[in-house]
């Protein structure tokens, strides 16, 4: 059985946490690296002692340079400038690089694109399949209902998210573009305050809740004359996610350079 090594970026934050215990625990994959920002009070230090655990043999370093060389993946919840540069990093390396970053702007896209032709790069706004499921309804939903039907995502998440609308809530707003044969960025209306006037026919309405430990929820709102339809995701355990990221950096071996996303993961493309 083919064993494929994996360098996790971030390991101190809570998904880079969930995420090496998901390795330890997967029977294809072992930790191979782990890296964190330059002055980080972890690097130099055991990342199992530094997590308060047993030792795991993996020295926490901020050189993605040495770590990139020894694996097959690189699985990155971190922030959109690191997660830039890792791209290009994983680029030269070859890498499958597993993007769960939120809040890239289109300068980062355009970039991370460009990597992705000399790598294989899965980047989903959420790896979890439910998520990913309800993404398809919503596009098939759209596409069903005309502009009589209005629009909004409701998305809720915990206090020290610094994102906002979520990813996931931008891909939902995506989905539900696409299946109205128009552009997000031509339609969405993220944030109201104050008067406003009239909501605009066809508009895709977003807001956020942020609050306490909430790990995830997301509702897409279709509503009209005398009816709403309502789809709802709850995530409840972040390791949902990381076992995502994992099944995606598995499933990109092999594959030519190009951008995945979970719905080629999942097959529900």
């Amino acid at each position: 059985m083919e064993d494929y090594g994996v360098v996790v970026t971030g390991v101190s934050g809570r998904m880079g946490q969930m995420l090496v215990q998901q390795v330890a625990a997967h029977d294809k994959l072992h930790l191979c690296g782990a890296l964190e920002r330059a002055g980080h009070p972890w690097i130099g230090q055991d990342l199992g002692l530094a997590m308060g655990g047993a030792a795991l043999g993996v020295m926490v370093s901020d050189d993605p340079l040495d770590s990139f060389a020894r694996a097959h993946a690189v699985i990155d919840f971190t922030a959109p400038a690191a997660t830039v540069a890792f791209a290009e990093l994983a680029a030269q390396a070859r890498l499958v690089h597993v993007i769960g970053t939120t809040g890239l702007s289109d300068d980062d896209l355009h970039k991370i694109a460009l990597a992705a032709r000399h790598s294989i790069v899965v980047r989903a706004g959420n790896m979890s399949l439910g998520v990913n499921l309800l993404t398809q309804v919503t596009k098939r939903v759209a596409a069903a209902l005309d502009a009589d039907w209005d629009i909004e995502i409701v998305e809720a998440h915990h206090n020290r998210k610094v994102d906002a609308p979520s990813g996931t809530a931008l891909m939902l707003g995506e989905a539900a573009a696409e299946g109205r044969g128009v552009a997000l960025s031509d339609v969405a209306d993220r944030g109201r305050d104050g008067m406003t006037g009239a909501r605009k026919r066809g508009d895709i309405g977003f807001h956020a809740i942020r609050g306490g430990d909430v790990v995830g929820e997301h509702e897409v709102i279709f509503a009209t004359q005398g009816e709403r339809i309502v789809l709802k995701h709850i995530a409840s355990d972040r390791a949902l996610f990381a076992r995502g990221a994992l099944r995606a950096a598995v499933w990109g071996q092999g594959k030519d350079p190009g951008e995945y996303d979970m719905l080629d993961v999942l097959g529900l493309k």
